[in-house]
């Protein structure tokens, strides 16, 4: 009898090895896409951060534009065909065939915006230090002709993250009538 015992407890002793090695391998699994998994949340995070700063260089630029038509004496309206400085200003006659190729021919380089510094781009393969631009923003204001009372004006505006791949291009219509700019119903 106890020779019939003995057989059966080493059969016994070599499932539990083979199951503890099935359960040892499944944890591993686990554990190595729950790695990779934070590793994907982490640069999609740092992703999202950068495009919130593009977006919001852009809409700085933007909003710099609508107060800059609003006070002071308008600059020249005339054909843009380079990058001016937001301290001269130019109001252009044309309009770049398309807003949403960057980077942009012409426009006014909007030279007040200093949060966080700016990296101009130099060809060369090093990264940009933390918190600053890849470039500074620009905006460019097209004069689109009376409206009303008023004349109206086309603003774009192109932000920069931390790198050339973290853009944002925003645009809005603005009137500027005897009483004041509003922004029309269009």
């Amino acid at each position: 009898m106890r020779n019939a015992n003995l057989g059966f407890e080493s059969r016994q002793r070599g499932v539990v090895l083979i199951t503890a090695m099935l359960l040892l391998l499944v944890l591993t699994i686990m554990g190595i896409s729950m790695f990779r998994s934070f590793g994907m949340q982490e640069k999609i995070a740092g992703n999202v951060r950068e495009k919130q700063r593009a977006l919001n260089a852009a809409m700085s630029a933007q909003q710099y534009a609508e107060w800059w038509l609003t006070n002071g004496t308008l600059p020249a309206t005339g054909t843009c065909t380079g990058n001016v400085s937001s301290a001269v200003g130019q109001i252009c006659i044309n309009a770049p065939a398309d807003f949403t190729s960057v980077p942009w021919a012409a426009g006014i380089t909007y030279s007040a915006f200093t949060s966080g510094g700016v990296n101009t781009p130099t060809g060369n393969s090093t990264a940009p230090t933390a918190g600053s631009y890849y470039a500074t923003p620009v905006f460019y204001v097209t004069d689109l002709g009376v409206y009303g009372t008023g004349e109206l004006y086309q603003i774009d505006a192109v932000g920069y993250g931390g790198t050339p791949n973290a853009v944002s291009v925003v645009e809005s219509t603005y009137v500027i009538t005897q009483s004041g700019a509003q922004s029309p119903n269009i």
